[in-house]
Parts: C-alpha cells; structure tokens; sequence
C-alpha cells in the first residue's frame, strides 16, 4: 500500500527560516525534544514509588494514597485546554520553556512539603509540578508528529516515549535507593518513640524526599536553559490546512472531528489504566496472596513494569512503520485485556508476571492513538492537543476509582477496571479512525 497524502496538522508547516528541513537540522531538534520525554517520564514515574511511602506516613486509606495521582493527573483536566491557547500564542519553543521551569517549581514545593509533614502541600506539590509537565505534553507531542514524514509519525513519537519509558525505568530504582531508603513508620509507631527518636524520624523522612526533588528541579532548570538557547525550528500550523480534503481542512475548532473527541476518550482510557497499574504495584506485590515484597523491593518490580514499555516501545518505531497503528493499537490492547484478567483469576508469581507483562503492550498506545487523534487537524492541532493532553486526566479519576474498589472488594479484584479500561482502547483502534478510509486518506503502513 503506498503512502497517504501528508496530513492537514503536519503539511510542510516547518519555517524554513529555521534550516532547510533536512534530516540533519529534524534530528537534532528530536534529541531535544527527546530529552524533554525523558524528563517528565522519570517525573511521572516517581509517584508510583513516593504513594506507598506517604500512604505509610500518614496512614492513608488506598483513595486517600491515590490523591496523589487525582492531583498530578487531574492537573491534565484543568490545564491542558488553557496550555493549548498558551502554547499557539507564545509557539512551541517558549512553551517547552515554561512548562520545564513550571515542574522545576513544582519538585522545589516538595522542600517544604516534607519539612511541615504536610499532605495537603504535598498534593499541591503535586499539582504544581504538573502543570509544567502539562504545557510541556502540549508543546512537545505535536511537534514531534510534525517534525518528519507524515506517514512515519507515529513511529517518531513511539520512538521518543520509547526514552520516556527509559526514564520510568530508571525511575523506580532512584526513588527505591534515595526515597525508601528510609523505612516509614505508621503514625502508632512514631508515637511509640522517643521525642528524641522521633525527631530523628522526622528529619530522615523529610530528607528522603526533600534532597531527590531539590536535584531534579535543579535539573529541569537547567535543562530549560539548554532550550531556551537551542535553535529549534519555527512550526506554522496555520498554513497547514492548505490543499487538504475540504471535509478535514476546517471544522470550527477541534472538536469538531469525531476522531479526535474518540481519540481523547482513548487517551483517557489508557492513561487511566497505565497509571493504575502502576500506583497499585508496589502495594499489590506486598499482599500475602502475591509474592509479599517489601516496598523497597516491590519498587524494584516497577522497573519491569516500566522497562517492558521501553522496550516495546523500541520495537514498535518499526512495527509501527511497516503496520497500520491501528491494527498495532488493536493488538496491544487485546493482549493487555488479557493479561490483567489472568492477574486477577491468578495468584502468586504468575499474577504478579501477568500484571508486570502489561506494561510491553501498554508501549505504542499512548504514540499510536495520539497521532491518529491529530491527524487532519490543520491549524487546530494545537487545541487538539491540548484536548488529548487534557484527556490525560483519566491518570487522575481511574486509580482513584479503583481504590474505592480496592477498599471495598479487596485489591485484587480491582484490576478489573483497567481491563475494562483496555476493551475501549481496543475498539478504538479497531473502529476510532474509520474516518480515514471514508476520505480515502488511511494511515501509513504496508499492512
């Protein structure tokens, strides 16, 4: 099958006052941007390690320890429309910028977060670090899709959440050496101690989150410095609708395209269900029916979990070239249906392998659905991508759905819901983009 015409969101909508559009000038500017992935990864990773530690410190219920999710992931609902109209005014570069010095304030609220032991500031904490990673999704994520081929933007944006998944990787074992390092004590525990004793707690508690993110915000500033003086391209969507199909060029606004509205509800559904796994897995390998870790080590675990994303994700920046993504999406998605289910009729180390599995297939959803989603947008892929990056919200309301279940019907029985999750991702890429053959433009692939 040959290639389709270019997309009305990426048709040559790079200035070429920036460089000549060559490979060369696209891959340094995909290094960046790469690096950018790698960033919010490793931030996003880390509340997976840093829920179990607060739910000890404060004797939290699961609903109360998934708050912590509800406030980074509900930052997407909030902000991610209102970072899209940021974005178009101020472009690309400037919003990448703002969004890596936002989450470097974000890791600095921790400081005194930690020092007041104080979960409501560390949920603010939370929320503020994910701002910046908001504006940083909306920025980054379409300018991946445009710089390149149209017929290979999906396998370029699975390409850089392939260096996203390293930093989750990476991730866990960091938070498992520096942030529990130090064993939490319930509250009836640190009662039990000395003032002396419990002072030391305190300040070794504190220190355990307060040194980590101190770093990291030094990092995102920096790393906002690299940007800020790098000379990324200049992209120009308002001209992208030029010679496109008259049913895709121009709708209003973006949702207006069934596809995209589809593509958010798929979004929603598989971010809800990744970041459930994820929040739960510590915990759920520390119950008696599972292989009954520590935290410490159950930490280690995530690295699994994460690394098999990574992978996939490597592998899939071809498969995703040779294959519809659609059918790709539609077989991942199967699978991970699968698998969750095996978990939860399962005990042992064949659930706790079942549920880490997940995390192979979880790998080209993310890339595949959202280059489906902003196909065809024009000069609307900015709100539509502040539209899938709101849809991003599912992080926050599906873990915390799943602690009510988990607090009534047992956490085992919980992982129902991300199965359910999965079935509609899988719809999606069996029928969500059946907008593509109607117009007669379908997506890249010889398959």
């Amino acid at each position: 099958m040959s290639g389709p015409s270019a997309p009305a969101s990426i048709r040559s909508p790079v200035s070429s006052s920036q460089g000549d559009g060559t490979g060369p000038s696209h891959t340094s500017s995909l290094v960046t941007l790469t690096t950018l992935f790698f960033a919010w990864g490793f931030l996003t990773c880390l509340n997976d390690v840093i829920i179990p530690h607060l739910k000890a410190v404060f004797s939290l219920s699961y609903f109360q320890a998934m708050l912590v999710q509800f406030c980074f992931f509900g930052a997407y609902g909030i902000m991610s429309v209102p970072a899209g109209g940021l974005v178009k005014r101020i472009g690309f570069k400037r919003g990448i910028v703002v969004g890596l010095l936002g989450a470097a304030a974000g890791c600095v609220a921790f400081f005194p977060a930690a020092a007041l032991r104080s979960y409501g500031l560390f949920l603010t904490a939370f929320f503020v670090m994910a701002t910046g990673i908001v504006v940083l999704q909306v920025s980054a994520n379409p300018f991946v899709t445009i710089l390149g081929p149209p017929r290979t933007a999906s396998s370029r944006l699975t390409l850089t959440q392939a260096f996203n998944s390293l930093a989750t990787t990476l991730a866990p074992r960091f938070g498992s050496a520096f942030i529990l390092s130090t064993v939490a004590l319930s509250a009836t525990e640190i009662a039990a101690l000395s003032p002396t004793a419990a002072d030391a707690y305190r300040v070794a508690e504190a220190h355990s989150v307060q040194t980590p993110y101190l770093g990291l915000a030094v990092a995102l500033a920096v790393l906002a410095v690299v940007v800020a003086i790098s000379k990324l391209p200049t992209v120009d969507t308002s001209s992208s609708d030029e010679g496109t199909d008259a049913r895709l060029a121009d709708r209003g606004n973006a949702w207006r395209y069934p596809h995209l509205v589809l593509g958010a509800v798929g979004i929603f559904a598989y971010v809800g269900a990744e970041v459930t796994i994820g929040s739960f897995l510590v915990n759920y390998l520390k119950e008696p029916y599972m292989l009954a870790l520590p935290e410490s080590q159950g930490a280690g675990y995530l690295s699994y979990y994460w690394g098999g994303a990574m992978v996939g994700r490597f592998i899939g920046t071809f498969t995703l070239r040779w294959y519809r993504p659609s059918r790709v999406l539609l077989i991942h998605a199967i699978a991970a249906v699968g698998l969750v289910l095996l978990s939860v009729v399962t005990s042992g180390g064949p659930a706790a392998w079942f549920v880490i599995a997940v995390g192979l297939f979880n790998s080209i959803m993310f890339p595949a659905i959202f280059a489906m989603a902003v196909d065809g947008l024009g000069r609307h892929t900015e709100q539509g991508s502040g539209i899938l990056c709101m849809a991003i919200v599912g992080g926050a309301i599906i873990p915390a759905l799943q602690g009510v279940l988990a607090d009534r019907l047992g956490l085992h029985i919980s992982f129902v819901l991300p199965a359910v999750c999965y079935v509609y991702v899988a719809w999606y890429g069996l029928r969500g983009n059946a907008h593509l053959n109607v117009i007669g433009s379908p997506q890249s692939s010889t398959v």
